[in-house]
């Protein structure tokens, strides 16, 4: 069984401010750490339910957090951005049977934890689908779902995991933390590397198929972002029109398009 997980670094247990998630700032260190081990477990997981090869996308911000020599013999480990509209799937393809998430966070304007927002936090205000906001989660899961993968297990802040579990009940989630506006309450770092691993070993034992979703017919995507100026740039992408001073909309049948769209204006 050949395994693909992407691991962010907001939806890490313990992890509250944006210092704690900067490459360099003295704060770092130890949320480099548990996200490592958080990894760790669902490769551990993965492994237990009998997976023979894992790829790893390091999804936050540079692509460059994850210790590599912690992982197992048995990941392969992708670093930096290639530039392709998979973003934070980059590599995935039909050959994989499941995809795993790991770390991620509750998207822009949800209210349900201080680290949240959708790919660039600093421009956007939100992301839109067919006039529902969206998480970097929901960018990921029609993803796999245009490849025909079933994305199987989400780890992350509770109000990230509520959502999942609205869309989808048989994905498996794993919430490590929870927002209290500026404020986040957080497992205990072992006992999320534990829980982790039960979960991600207990949804690919499980029926990977139950956990597959169907993507719209169309996609109505709306960017809001913070300065007008961006607005009236990213309404010059080939299909986009800019509807308001901040807001940009373009329409697809094709999610690849999407993704495409997405590279460019987020």
């Amino acid at each position: 069984m050949k395994i693909f997980i992407s691991a962010d670094i907001e939806g890490v247990t313990g992890v509250t401010h944006g210092n704690e998630t900067e490459l360099g700032h003295a704060e770092y260190q130890a949320a480099r750490e548990q996200m490592t081990a958080e990894v760790v477990a669902a490769c551990e997981g993965a492994l237990q339910a009998e997976a023979t090869e894992i790829w790893i996308k390091d999804s936050h911000d540079t692509g460059r957090n994850l210790i590599a020599a912690r992982l197992p013999r048995e990941a392969r480990l992708i670093r930096g951005w290639s530039g392709h509209p998979m973003m934070m799937l980059q590599e995935l393809d039909k050959t994989f049977q499941a995809v795993l998430l790991v770390g991620y966070h509750s998207g822009a304007g949800a209210g349900k934890s201080p680290l949240e927002h959708t790919v660039d936090g600093g421009s956007l205000i939100a992301v839109k689908i067919n006039g529902r906001p969206i998480s970097e989660f929901m960018i990921d899961l029609y993803n796999t779902a245009y490849h025909h993968i079933p994305l199987v297990f989400v780890s992350g802040d509770q109000g990230l995991c509520e959502t999942v579990k609205e869309l989808n009940p048989n994905i498996e989630t794993v919430a490590v933390k929870e927002g209290r506006g500026d404020s986040t309450i957080n497992l205990h770092p072992q006992l999320a590397v534990e829980r982790i691993k039960e979960g991600t070993a207990k949804a690919l034992q499980g029926k990977l198929e139950a956990c597959q979703v169907n993507l719209p017919d169309h996609f109505s995507v709306e960017v809001v972002y913070r300065l007008q100026a961006k607005a009236y740039q990213f309404g010059f992408f080939p299909g986009a029109q800019q509807v308001d001073p901040r807001t940009v909309l373009f329409e697809t049948s094709d999610y690849f398009e999407v993704l495409r769209f997405f590279l460019f204006a987020l």
